[in-house]
């Protein structure tokens, strides 16, 4: 964090909330055709999830594509950073780098949890994980972890 710790900062306004949800789950062409949620929305982290849909599929029609996984990871680390930004409105946020590692196929739906590891004056740094459904509950299917270039205002 810049100037304090994200833990020390005022909640997100629920107006920045609101807008975040908009601005992916119907706004935003790609993240809204993938039919992308936003869940939880808090300082230093969120959580976003996409239903399984066979459009998402590999040609066996049953395991998701990993490029689905790893635009869940890519936004979800870039979002997390904007909740370290006093304002999470203002500025912005780019990938510099992504690394993801895909443990398992993925063959439900998905779950993204990024957190910030450090969010500093011009790079920040988030972890991210992608779980899946599975008949027993979920199972970890990319783990993650991007660093993100923070244009502040």
């Amino acid at each position: 964090m810049v100037d304090r710790d994200i833990a020390d900062m005022d909640p997100i306004p629920s107006a920045a909330t609101e807008y975040v949800q908009r601005r992916i789950e119907e706004e935003h062409g790609y993240l809204s055709w993938l039919n992308t949620s936003v869940d939880v929305v808090e300082r230093g982290r969120i959580v976003m999830s996409i239903p399984f849909d066979e459009k998402l599929t590999n040609t066996d029609g049953r395991t998701i594509h990993g490029g689905v996984a790893a635009t869940l990871i890519d936004t979800a680390g870039g979002v997390a950073q904007r909740t370290a930004f006093e304002d999470p409105l203002s500025g912005g946020v780019a990938t510099v780098n992504l690394n993801a590692n895909y443990l398992r196929p993925a063959t439900g739906d998905l779950r993204a949890e990024a957190e910030v590891v450090r969010a500093g004056g011009s790079i920040g740094v988030s972890d991210m994980t992608v779980t899946s459904t599975t008949e027993n509950g979920s199972a970890e299917v990319v783990v993650g972890q991007g660093s993100f270039r923070l244009f502040r205002d």
